[in-house]
């Protein structure tokens, strides 16, 4: 049986962890002349004082039928050293069928983040996380999990400003990826279906299992296309203020079920104290989605936006 001062000790256990690992430090995902924009499917690898609110819509299967859920999810987190964050994130969603609608929440989270190593030259940025997902804080109507689940991820940032002249074509392209193995603390979760001939929702028992949350994002940083960026050397100024192209890959890996995927081709803007993005969700897979679905977010840095209230870590003196 799962308990949860196991999930304070494995919490205690990464912090320390993480107060081993020294290295610089910046507001944003920077690492060099490389931003790594916020992305909107998985985590980045950025470990900052951050807010972002992100909205869509999608249509999807659901019991053989389609539905359309239209809702958004908060996100929050806080630093507690230069390299160590703590955060939350809820979302909300209302979903349609043909005869019904039914709005709720879909689950939240806490977070333990930490920034694992961090090379500016070579523009390279690691991150962990370990995700705890709270029990019964989704609708059941809308087939969210009553159990808790423990998800350890891991997030990189690679970009390609460093290769030599004769690749230089290639410097833009940044490629930022993440992985979260969520593993339940239960076998099974008490839902309701919804079924369009009675229009009732009748109890059904759902199983859980351990599910990889995974995707990858290809990124093309304007900043390489102007004076801004000399080869070789580190930028005087943060690279922000700059538009970044980006492509989106996200999956879902259940045991023992079809992975389900989208492609999101979208784009980011970024400026010293927010960020703007915007992406298509198109299917990658059978039974991922139907049709174009959309998302927004906007991201704010809150150590710039709110300096009085955010200017430095919690726990740095």
């Amino acid at each position: 049986m799962y308990h949860p001062s196991r999930f304070a000790r494995i919490c205690a256990a990464a912090f320390a962890l993480a107060a081993l690992v020294s290295s610089p430090s910046h507001a944003h995902g920077i690492a060099g002349n490389r931003f790594f924009p916020g992305t909107l499917n998985f985590d980045d690898p950025a470990v900052a004082d951050e807010f972002s609110i992100t909205a869509g819509a999608v249509q999807h299967p659901d019991n053989s039928r389609n539905v359309t859920d239209r809702g958004a999810t908060v996100s929050f987190a806080r630093l507690l050293t230069p390299e160590v964050s703590i955060g939350f994130d809820s979302g909300f969603i209302r979903r349609d069928w043909d005869s019904a609608r039914q709005p709720g929440a879909t689950g939240s989270d806490l977070i333990l983040k930490s920034r694992l190593y961090e090379d500016d030259l070579n523009e390279t940025l690691v991150a962990a996380s370990l995700i705890y997902g709270l029990p019964q804080t989704g609708a059941r109507r809308l087939g969210a999990s009553t159990s808790a689940t423990i998800a350890p991820s891991l997030y990189v940032g690679q970009g390609l400003g460093a290769l030599p002249e004769a690749w230089s074509w290639l410097r833009p392209l940044g490629i930022t990826a993440g992985v979260s193995v969520a593993v339940p603390t239960s076998k099974t979760s008490d839902n309701l279906s919804y079924d369009p001939m009675t229009r009732q929702f009748n109890p059904v028992r759902t199983a859980n299992v351990t599910t990889v949350h995974w995707g990858f994002a290809l990124e093309y940083s304007t900043l390489y296309l102007t004076d801004r960026f000399v080869p070789g050397v580190l930028p005087k100024e943060e690279p922000l203020h700059q538009w970044v192209p980006l492509v989106e890959f996200a999956f879902d890996s259940p045991r023992g079920q079809r992975t389900r995927g989208t492609v999101n081709p979208g784009f980011a803007y970024v400026k010293d104290t927010w960020q703007v993005a915007a992406e298509l969700v198109l299917p990658l897979t059978h039974g991922s989605t139907r049709g174009v679905g959309a998302n927004v977010q906007v991201l704010f840095f809150l150590d710039d936006f709110l300096p009085a209230l955010f200017g430095r870590p919690m726990l740095t003196h």
